[in-house]
């Protein structure tokens, strides 16, 4: 289990948040958007993460959200704000799920191009999915998923919070990774501070 903490001074000093506003949750209308209250006011909110976020995502929730259409070039966004943060139990709880792999590529990064030998490459197609990394050192490839947990009882992260056939496809292309000769392996970062251990749901 890696957590944002235990990354190494470099992806600590490298991953910021933007600056955030309070809100609060009036409730998740579809897989990406949410209405919340910000300034007083009702606005759009964009949710980076496609997972069911039940146990985080209820109404009257305290939530921290970027303003991303102030001062913004360009066509003027559906949503006004991206939601990045969830007080939940009296945590604060990450719940954007692009987070993961770039604390993941940032505590990597001393690596990118050491000696001119280790070559990290994201988002890589296998198959008919599209894996987060590929390691590749000497004559030796890697391939690395990396998953977001938000999910945790009693100090327990818990992952999957529900099961999906999308991450069963990855799993599978790891594995067929592995009978071709390759290494592979899944990373779990889990975004909250009140787990200390790491196990899989159900």
């Amino acid at each position: 289990m890696i957590r944002a903490r235990a990354l190494g001074r470099r992806a600590r000093e490298g991953m910021r948040f933007p600056e955030l506003v309070e809100g609060h949750l009036i409730q998740r209308e579809n897989r990406f958007r949410a209405a919340v209250e910000v300034l007083g006011q009702v606005a759009g909110a964009h949710v980076a993460n496609s997972g069911r976020l039940r146990e985080l995502l209820t109404s009257g929730r305290r939530v921290w959200l970027a303003d991303r259409a102030s001062n913004r070039p360009g066509p003027p966004r559906k949503t006004a704000y991206d939601l990045v943060l969830v007080e939940a139990e009296g945590t604060l709880v990450s719940i954007d799920a692009r987070v993961p792999n770039r604390l993941f590529s940032e505590a990597l990064a001393p690596l990118w191009g050491a000696g001119g030998e280790v070559r990290i490459v994201p988002e890589v197609r296998w198959g008919e999915s599209r894996l987060d990394f590929r390691l590749a050192l000497g004559d030796r490839t890697s391939w690395v998923e990396v998953k977001s947990v938000t999910l945790a009882r009693g100090g327990v992260a818990l992952f999957p919070d529900a099961p999906t056939a999308r991450g069963r496809r990855h799993l599978d292309a790891l594995a067929e990774a592995v009978t071709q000769g390759d290494e592979a392996a899944v990373v779990f970062i889990v975004q909250r501070g009140d787990a200390d251990r790491f196990s899989p749901n159900g």
